[in-house]
């Protein structure tokens, strides 16, 4: 299921916002400025990303998984359980 329209327009939102502290982040490097300042900018940066990456799961698993666990496709249900956990593991 795809993600709703609502939350569409604000995932969107977040990653314009994003890719504008990414477009600072690339100034501040240019202009040679402080690294303690820069590697602030790229923190902020990642967590808004994670952010962004747990609102696009919760949707993943509210949708997409829990249709496959109703939907009484073990193969489907499995299948699901092991991307989800792929995921996982790469965040870990």
């Amino acid at each position: 299921m795809p993600i709703s329209d609502a939350d569409q327009d604000t995932l969107q939102s977040r990653l314009r916002r994003i890719e504008g502290q990414v477009r600072g982040l690339q100034r501040m490097v240019e202009e040679d400025r402080y690294c303690g300042d820069i590697l602030d900018q790229i923190h902020s940066v990642q967590q808004a990303l994670k952010s962004v990456g747990r609102e696009i799961a919760r949707n993943h698993l509210e949708t997409c998984v829990t249709d496959a666990i109703r939907s009484g496709d073990e193969e489907a249900a499995q299948e699901s359980y092991d991307e989800i956990m792929g995921l996982l593991k790469k965040e870990l």
